[in-house]
């Protein structure tokens, strides 16, 4: 398919990739739609408005990241991760329909929300890291940041659908019914899965089976300073940050006292922002660790601004600036983590780094519930803005310790140059220092 050889969209031009995505794009919508459902049952149906209630639910489904951490990254390193996908995802299928048979029978309770959710977590754990790491396995080293980005871009896109689909579902057809369309959604990765060409997976080196290899994942991790800088900043961003679920939802209902199909447009609206920002990541061709530091900053910034809205249409406006921001920031972390890691040890440090982004949510999402409940959404946001403003210091040290970074004025400009992380950089006053920035000003 040659219209696809270059540009945003190149990774589409090999067979088994274009398969995978066709397959994953159905999917994510129906797991947004799910996600949404949850959301509005807990806050909406089975309780009054209690925000600590949701962010239980996110615990128990995402704490699992991080307690089966030492078996989720040993079997995406060491398990065919096509046979692993199709196990996963026929679990995840049957949870849906699960949940949606209690709930349009009318028998579902709370605690029955709390079980799925613990269960999704435990198989969503292991699928996370060999869906993540199978993409690099559809295409060639090269292909793999625009794969990366195409992936967000897909999620996003599902993100971008589902919820104000699933909006409108739960108000004309009931929740439940959301329910069951996700699960059906499953069967198009599982089909996507039977009909890729396994002679053409570009299947690399897989580490020898041997005890103490998780160790070896973080080991490997802490000798390296960029990856500890990256995974420290989306610690922070990824515990208090990217709680979206409980942010939009009080919003839209405390604060702004809206709907159902309201709820799901404003969950739509930031999902356009993060479609944007994996769009914009699909057309480099190497991810940049300078842009995890201005994505944090651009998140922190936008999540205290959203905090301020006084009403729905702007605070639907910030949020696509969040979008960007955090889709730019997750797209650039993962790439840049995948790329700059050894193929043996690639599923293990990815498996800690979705434990990390996934795995905190257990910590984050109950304090921030907590918060909203107390003190008000708009604090809970607050909350969000103080981490991505922490995490893009943390990032800002990084590029000054390790990259040379050197900034200064000129005239009214502020003017800026990074050396190679092996060579101290020159003082900022010395010839060569002015010959560098001489020469960065004319390359730029």
């Amino acid at each position: 398919m040659p219209r696809f050889a270059k540009g945003n969209f190149r990774s589409l031009a090999g067979y088994n990739y274009r398969t995978w995505a066709s397959g994953a794009l159905v999917s994510n919508v129906g797991t947004w739609m799910q996600r949404t459902a949850q959301d509005w049952i807990v806050l909406a149906e089975l309780t009054h408005r209690n925000a600590t209630a949701v962010g239980i639910v996110m615990a128990l489904q995402f704490g699992p990241q991080m307690v089966l951490l030492p078996l989720t990254g040993f079997a995406a390193d060491h398990m065919d991760r096509r046979k692993l996908l199709f196990a996963t995802q026929a679990m995840m299928g049957l949870l849906a329909l699960g949940l949606g048979l209690l709930t349009v029978t009318g028998v579902v309770a709370l605690w029955h929300v709390y079980a799925f959710a613990l269960a999704l977590g435990c198989v969503t754990a292991f699928d996370s890291p060999a869906r993540q790491t199978f993409v690099s396995d559809l295409v060639t080293e090269g292909e793999l940041p625009n794969a990366v980005a195409l992936n967000s871009m897909s999620f996003n896109a599902g993100r971008m659908i589902g919820p104000a689909v699933a909006g409108s579902l739960i108000a004309g057809i009931g929740t439940g019914w959301v329910f069951l369309l996700n699960a059906l959604s499953f069967a198009a990765v599982i089909v996507s899965l039977m009909r890729i060409r396994t002679a053409e997976l570009h299947v690399r080196e897989r580490p020898a089976r041997s005890p103490g290899s998780l160790l070896e994942g973080f080991g490997y991790v802490w000798k390296r300073p960029d990856l500890r800088a990256a995974l420290t900043m989306l610690f922070l961003i990824g515990t208090f940050g990217l709680n979206f679920p409980i942010f939009i939802s009080t919003m839209s209902l405390t604060v702004f006292h809206a709907g159902a199909g309201e709820f799901g447009v404003l969950s739509s609206v930031m999902a356009l922002g993060s479609v944007a920002g994996a769009f914009l990541a699909a057309g480099r061709d190497k991810p940049h660790i300078a842009l995890l530091f201005v994505g944090a900053a651009v998140f922190g910034v936008a999540c205290l601004a959203a905090a301020l809205m006084p009403n729905y249409i702007l605070f639907g406006i910030t949020l696509v600036v969040i979008g960007v921001a955090a889709q730019t920031f997750t797209t650039t972390t993962n790439a840049t983590v995948q790329l700059s890691t050894e193929p043996a040890m690639r599923g293990r440090v990815m498996a800690i780094l979705l434990a990390i982004a996934m795995g905190t949510t257990p910590i984050g999402a109950p304090i921030v519930g907590w918060v909203a409940d107390t003190m008000g959404p708009r604090w809970s946001l607050g909350i969000a803005a103080v981490a991505g403003i922490a995490a893009a210091a943390i990032g800002l040290k990084y590029l000054f310790a390790y990259r040379g970074l050197r900034v200064w004025r000129q005239g009214m400009r502020l003017r800026y140059v990074m050396n190679d992380l092996r060579a101290p950089p020159p003082p900022v006053d010395s010839p060569s220092a002015r010959e560098q920035r001489q020469a960065d000003e004319v390359s730029s």
